[in-house]
């Protein structure tokens, strides 16, 4: 599949629209409004293009590679490496891998690109398209070739998903900083809007930043093409997103988006595809100042709001419990007939007869409840 041929329709259908909400208003007639699970019900409906959206096997795709600019004292906060992380993640000993087992996510890390090797393990994809991307200060990050490649990668990834669901965050040494440069060029923005995390940031470890990021981009300041952005600035897990983003999108299934790399990701992939986006629930903020810009870029908000740190994919796995209340809002939760209420608790506990205002939610089953 091309990526520059790849089949992605828009979400928009009026009709549709229109009769997801009406049922969205007879199904709240029962307990009242429900916020902001009702325009997420509106979106899972438009997304696989029916009243009732069913999602199945959901999996979170850790994407980890490391990238040149660590070698500018550029890291991660912990101090650990991309492989440690990576490790982590395979042994369920981050929270992100420890929520997603117990929400019933499966839980896959890709390595794109990381520079340490990794010994073949269960839950581990070995396609690694080097051993790390180059210093962008110094040259490209990539050739254009490996981001089409890590592109492909992506697609193929994607393709071969059990379920219907992907989960994208990005994990590695320079991942933020690197998405925060391929932002910054693709919207015309200051790098410091998405790297700042707050007022509290150490001034020192801001104007270091600062010099590191400003260099690469003078480095590359012609460069304006989106997969040529990628090249000179990102890292190998944004372009294996951007395939895995592309591919999900055409097949009508749902993007769970989590943390800067994967706002990054998705950018480019719009880019090559602008409806990409119709696809994507982006699942959290941060106390972290420049995902919130970057999730202005895409005028989205968040579904959640716990001012976690975290960029290992912790929302996402948060966020999915919200995502199939709101699709069971539209499949589960019955219609509440005429005359259906009763003021004795027994003609709701007598199934078995044949009064046709009984509420009937079917055997094993009940009014408000997942089938996935």
């Amino acid at each position: 599949m091309s990526i520059h041929q790849s089949l992605i329709s828009p979400t928009a259908n009026p009709e549709l629209e229109r009769a997801l909400r009406q049922r969205l208003e007879r199904r709240c007639t029962l307990a009242g409004r429900l916020g902001e699970l009702e325009p997420l019900a509106v979106r899972l409906g438009l997304i696989q293009a029916t009243q009732t959206p069913k999602f199945r096997d959901p999996t979170l795709v850790l994407f980890a590679a490391d990238h040149g600019l660590a070698v500018d004292g550029i890291g991660l906060p912990n101090g650990r490496s991309t492989r440690e992380q990576a490790l982590l993640a395979l042994q369920h000993r981050l929270p992100s891998t420890v929520f997603a087992r117990n929400q019933g996510m499966h839980v896959t890390v890709v390595d794109c690109g990381i520079a340490e090797p990794l010994s073949p393990q269960q839950r581990l994809l070995a396609r690694k398209i080097a051993h790390g991307t180059r210093n962008s200060r110094a040259g490209a990050a990539m050739t254009v070739e490996q981001a089409h490649a890590g592109v492909r990668v992506g697609m193929e990834i994607s393709d071969n998903l059990a379920g219907n669901v992907i989960a994208c965050a990005g994990l590695g040494q320079g991942s933020l900083e690197a998405s925060a440069l391929v932002l910054s060029r693709l919207m015309d923005m200051p790098v410091q809007d998405f790297i700042i995390s707050g007022p509290d940031m150490p001034h020192d470890d801001l104007s270091h930043l600062m010099l590191v990021l400003q260099g690469a981009q003078q480095r590359h300041r012609d460069v304006q093409e989106p997969m040529a952005v990628l090249a000179a600035f990102g890292g190998f897990e944004l372009a294996v997103m951007v395939g895995a983003m592309l591919v999900a999108a055409s097949k009508r299934q749902l993007i769970l988006v989590d943390g800067i790399p994967a706002c990054a990701a998705l950018k480019v992939a719009s880019m090559i595809a602008p409806p990409v986006t119709d696809y994507a629930v982006f699942c959290r903020s941060t106390t972290h100042r420049g995902l919130d810009e970057a999730l202005q870029l895409f005028h989205a908000a968040a579904l959640l709001e716990l001012g976690m740190e975290c960029g290992d994919g912790t929302g996402a796995t948060l966020a999915w419990p919200l995502v199939r209340c709101a699709a069971a809002l539209l499949t589960e939760v019955q219609d509440l007939p005429d005359g259906a209420i009763h003021s004795r608790p027994s003609d709701l506990r007598d199934t078995g007869s044949s009064n046709a205002g009984a509420l009937h939610t079917g055997p094993g089953r009940t009014a408000l409840g997942s089938k996935y």
